[in-house]
């Protein structure tokens, strides 16, 4: 008999024998009545006393044979985190994220709109229909030790493994290890997928400074949850440093070193605040600078995030978001033509600021971003160059929601982000859809 069994059959024979003593104690006289409640406390009691021996017998047979044999215990038990029929059966989503995109430049102009001073990379997507990914999700317990995920999402040019890593469940002192390959806890953004953002596109500082891909290592993570009033999760990452803007893609070993700290506490009834600095540290071997350069030296990276979520009921919320990036990067960087090489020193930072209003099933959400806020420092041999106006963009957006598991989403960019005068008018008309079980997003 298992335990999740034995608590509705006490509850049957506990309301049976209540109702009983009611009945019983209407046809009786009050000093009949008294005893046979008496008489009837006693036996309920008995009872009472002896499913609890059950129940503490049949946990420490459970605890007995976890440790001893937790594979065949996982394959015994039912139910699952999604209600799997077993813990070995991984839970399997599908998550399709297609849009309409259209401009007002070319696409040979929209694949040459780069951020000179920052990434010679210009815009991926074409005008027309695109598919961003239809992404593969899976998740399971591997025993009771750890659990895996992998995240594998399907593009027109190919499939790829973004994810694929074990996070440990049983560690002591708040200690959690992830191993594998992952996004890394640096920034807010940064770790969730693209189809949870609340705009189509990154933000431009997470396109001059990490890519269309943000920070996907592998390596390690651990991370510690502190005994405080509020939450506070710190962790440090040792990666192999891979990221073809910030290290390089052909980097070997572990190279890249991050830590970052976030701290969430409430703000009165409805009201959720969460902040924190992030760092990141590495050598660097990337020709992502200028075209036929390669430039060799070390980064630094650092970040600080603030958010604020008021969410009064399911159907209605409003959340601000920002970050500030700052991005130090000293070398050599090569001429790949003549074998010239120049000494580069770069200062730059960025942030974004954004805010998004949830009413019923209808999202609205304005975003600002700004590049060279505070520093702009570019030195090449000595010299400092200019590459001209700051580059910024305002985005504003509409969003309506059929279901939870369905979203379209209409967007225009206003960038003039090129530094060449050229304003970029954007236009997105998103569809996002997932079937299947996914795991909770975080906060």
């Amino acid at each position: 008999m298992s335990s999740t069994n034995l608590i509705p059959k006490f509850l049957i024979l506990f309301i049976l024998l209540v109702f009983g003593a009611g009945v019983a104690a209407y046809c009786q006289d009050t000093g009949e009545k008294i005893k046979e409640l008496e008489e009837k406390i006693k036996y309920q009691q008995q009872i009472i006393d002896q499913l609890q021996k059950e129940l503490e017998q049949i946990k420490q047979s459970m605890i007995t044979e976890q440790v001893q044999k937790p594979a065949e215990k996982i394959v015994s038990t039912s139910g699952g985190l999604f209600g799997s029929a077993n813990l070995f059966n991984p839970n399997i989503s599908l998550i399709l994220d297609t849009f309409g995109y259209s401009s007002n430049l070319k696409d040979k102009d929209l694949e040459e709109r780069n951020i000179p001073g920052f990434i010679k990379e210009g815009i991926h997507h074409r005008k027309g229909m695109n598919i961003h990914a239809a992404e593969l999700y899976m998740f399971a317990p591997m025993d009771p030790f750890f659990n895996l995920y992998a995240t594998i999402p399907v593009t027109e040019e190919g499939v790829e493994l973004e994810e694929a890593y074990m996070v440990t469940t049983s560690l002591p002192a708040g200690i959690q290890a992830k191993i594998g390959k992952f996004k890394s806890g640096f920034g807010r953004l940064n770790i969730q997928h693209a189809h949870t953002w609340n705009f189509t596109d990154q933000p431009l500082v997470y396109r001059a400074f990490m890519g269309h891909e943000g920070i996907n290592e592998k390596g390690i993570q651990l991370t510690f949850l502190p005994k405080l009033p509020f939450y506070t999760q710190v962790g440090i990452e040792a990666l192999a440093g891979e990221n073809e803007i910030l290290f390089g893609k052909d980097a070997g070993g572990l190279k890249a070193f991050s830590a970052f700290a976030k701290t969430s506490f409430d703000v009165g009834d409805y009201g959720t605040i969460l902040f924190g600095p992030s760092f990141i540290i590495g050598d660097t071997e990337t020709d992502s600078i200028e075209e036929d350069h390669i430039f060799r030296g070390d980064t630094k990276l650092a970040g600080l995030e603030f958010t604020y979520k008021w969410k009064p009921s399911r159907w209605k919320s409003f959340i601000f978001q920002t970050e500030y990036l700052w991005r130090k990067q000293k070398g050599n960087i090569e001429d790949t033509n003549t074998s010239d090489v120049s000494r580069l020193e770069r200062t730059q930072d960025g942030l974004y600021l954004q805010g998004v209003f949830q009413t019923g099933r209808w999202g609205f959400g304005a975003r600002y971003d700004l590049l060279e806020p505070f520093n702009d420092r570019y030195k090449l041999a000595g010299s400092d160059v200019s590459f001209g106006d700051k580059p910024w963009r305002a985005s504003a957006m509409v969003e309506f929601n059929p279901s939870e598991f369905s979203k379209i989403r209409f967007q225009y960019n206003y960038d003039k982000s090129s530094k060449n005068g050229k304003v970029n008018n954007e236009f997105y008309l998103q569809f996002i859809g997932g079937i299947g079980a996914h795991a909770a997003h975080t906060f």
